[in-house]
């Protein structure tokens, strides 16, 4: 039977529920709690979110990021996880503002939806918040709309934003890379966000169609803390995030015209996933490096005598560490090799 349209109407009726968004706001304050920060002065439910700069800082700089987590949501639509997907968000943003040497001070999240399912919206801001607890930043605050007509239905869409500071004589910003110096790469956690259209394409092909070998959920690695107390006692002449673009793509941006990365593709082992990918998918060669961080998911541009300093403490925080190439002189804009 159709209403009237004198029939009064409400925001439920149109498919918002208020209530609801009120619900996740409760549900999520405990583990945005978790991740505050002395300098926060006000917590989640603001209309704006306050921080001050921390007081170690004598001339601070900012440094701010944003990102999403591209056709990666497709998978975990699919196979119904979303425990995951709120730590790649923090991560492709907070590993964004390291490169410059910048500490992560706070996070915003932005997720839409057309119906607003409590459960999943839940489990999706527990990850954010636990990635900001890896980044040792503040979730503050953020946005959860729900537009009915707008998504499929199931679906949901993030986008993250991230603001660090830095000290303004420490900013790293790769002008001083000079040819023989030492590239580091950190090993991967798996494709972390990025290439994600073209698995979806290459599981559409693999028997079954999600290879059970490997997790391709799993979480983009977080550099922050580790890196971090890198940079208290050794100098660090550049940094990269391997994101879209691979090694070919990110390595270059951190280099100064007139030279070349030359990274030797056999000085670290390619995760089996990628592998798989690659044999599946029938890759090829060039498209893997152009699309995959292929394993390493930040490099690092150290002096020669810095090197092995360098490698030994990132080991001893945790990370895997290769020494997967050196700088060069070039000519014109600066490049990547592989060899």
């Amino acid at each position: 039977m159709k209403s009237s349209t004198s029939d009064p109407l409400s925001y439920r009726d149109a498919g918002v529920d208020i209530d609801e968004g009120d619900a996740l706001v409760e549900a999520i304050k405990p583990f945005a709690r978790r991740t505050l920060r002395p300098e926060v002065l006000a917590g989640i439910g603001g209309f704006g979110a306050l921080c001050r700069i921390p007081e170690k800082y004598r001339q601070p700089v900012l440094v701010s990021g944003t990102d999403g987590v591209g056709t990666k949501l497709k998978l975990a639509f699919h196979l119904a996880r979303h425990d995951t997907v709120g730590i790649d968000l923090v991560a492709m943003s907070v590993n964004d503002v390291l490169v410059q040497g910048a500490e992560p001070l706070f996070f915003l999240d932005y997720f839409a939806c057309g119906k607003l399912e409590l459960p999943v919206a839940t489990e999706v801001v527990k990850g954010i918040a636990r990635g900001c607890e890896l980044a040792g930043c503040a979730l503050i605050g953020g946005e959860t709309a729900e537009m009915p007509g707008m998504y499929p239905q199931g679906e949901y869409d993030l986008a993250g934003f991230c603001v660090g500071v830095v000290e303004k004589d420490r900013i790293i910003d790769g002008r001083s890379i000079v040819p023989g110096d030492a590239l580091l790469g950190l090993a991967s956690s798996g494709p972390h966000s990025n290439g994600y259209s073209l698995i979806r394409k290459i599981l559409e092909r693999g028997q079954p169609p999600f290879d059970p070998h490997f997790d391709l959920l799993e979480p983009t690695r977080i550099y922050v803390k580790p890196v971090l107390k890198l940079l208290e006692s050794v100098p660090v002449k550049g940094l990269a995030h391997i994101t879209g673009g691979g090694l070919v793509g990110n390595v270059p941006r951190v280099l100064p015209e007139n030279t070349v990365a030359k990274i030797r593709k056999d000085a670290w082992p390619r995760p089996a996933v990628f592998e798989w990918l690659q044999r599946t998918g029938n890759v090829a060669e060039d498209e893997m490096w152009r699309v995959f961080n292929c394993g390493i998911g930040m490099a690092l541009v150290v002096a020669p005598a810095h090197a092995k300093a360098a490698a030994d403490l990132l080991r001893a925080a945790g990370e895997t560490v290769y020494e997967i190439g050196s700088v060069d002189a070039g000519s014109g804009e600066p490049a990547a090799l592989i060899v």
